[in-house]
């Protein structure tokens, strides 16, 4: 399968809008539309998906007091239209109590809809990490390449990419703290790799006590170091069952009369000629 190349990219396509709302202005062209919000839906390719409702109200007092200062961008969908940027401010609208918004009506081809939602979210400073990551994932997957083909086209380097979507390994609990904004980064960096029980218990333990990343760092040593030990004496009880239960059967074929023990891992018996082997082999029947 050939490899999907991306587009021209966020800068040539949103200098075409901009080309298209300065025609509108004078008049050349119509490419800014008043639509009825209920016409409008979010693109499917959005990968924010959390919005902070103090931001969100804010935004909203700001468009009442002060109109919508810049216009969103979207796309003709079936008998409606697609927001490929400017969700925060729609969805602001919406709370506003406003019936319509002022839109530009970009053309773009439906291949292009998610490199820009995509690339455009990437290059904000106030997604989650987990939204970033997911953000990568879906780039990486979409145009099958590689983390340093990424890390090209996104200004990043492929250490930030490959850290970041490492967050995605971590299980559903630890991510949505991280979106809540719980623990930092910088936590979630260092509970990769740990299993989900002592995930959690560190987590809780981040949340509760208010550790730093350092201290962090030092109980997930504890932890590791509690579990090795653990796993030790775990393995040695079990080594010391198996042994027991060894020296129980080496018992019981010594009191049959054969000549048998049992030498640290190794059990001996010595037969003193080929009917004793068969009374043996007889025994174990």
């Amino acid at each position: 399968m050939s490899k999907q190349k991306l587009g021209r990219g966020l800068g040539a396509i949103l200098d075409d809008v901009e080309e298209a709302y300065r025609q509108d202005m004078e008049g050349n062209h119509v490419s800014v539309k008043e639509i009825p919000l209920d016409k409008i839906t979010p693109n499917v390719y959005q990968p924010r998906k959390h919005f902070n409702q103090e931001a969100l109200q804010s935004l909203s007092d700001s468009i009442v007091k002060h109109g919508l200062l810049q216009p969103i961008v979207v796309v003709k969908k079936d008998d409606g239209y697609m927001i490929i940027a400017g969700e925060r401010r729609f969805r602001a609208s919406g709370l506003a109590g406003l019936e319509t918004i002022e839109a530009i009506v970009a053309d773009f081809e439906s291949k292009n809809l998610r490199e820009l939602a995509l690339i455009e979210n990437i290059q904000r400073e106030d997604l989650t990490p987990i939204e970033l990551a997911s953000s990568y994932k879906e780039l990486i997957s979409e145009y099958m390449i590689t983390q340093e083909e990424l890390s090209d086209i996104v200004c990043k380097s492929r250490s930030h990419i490959a850290n970041t979507m490492r967050l995605l390994t971590l299980s559903d609990y630890t991510k949505e703290l991280l979106n809540l904004g719980k623990i930092t980064q910088g936590h979630a960096k260092v509970l990769v790799g740990l299993d989900v029980q002592s995930e959690k218990l560190i987590v809780d333990t981040i949340v509760g006590q208010k550790l730093s990343v350092r201290e962090c760092e030092d109980l997930i040593k504890r932890v590791k170091t509690q579990n090795t030990n653990l796993d030790a004496k775990s393995n040695l009880e079990k080594s010391e069952t198996l042994y027991k239960k060894v020296d129980e059967v080496v018992l019981k074929v010594k009191k049959c009369g054969f000549n048998i023990k049992r030498s640290g891992d190794k059990v001996v018996i010595n037969f003193k000629d080929d009917s004793n082997i068969e009374e043996f082999l007889r025994f174990f029947k």
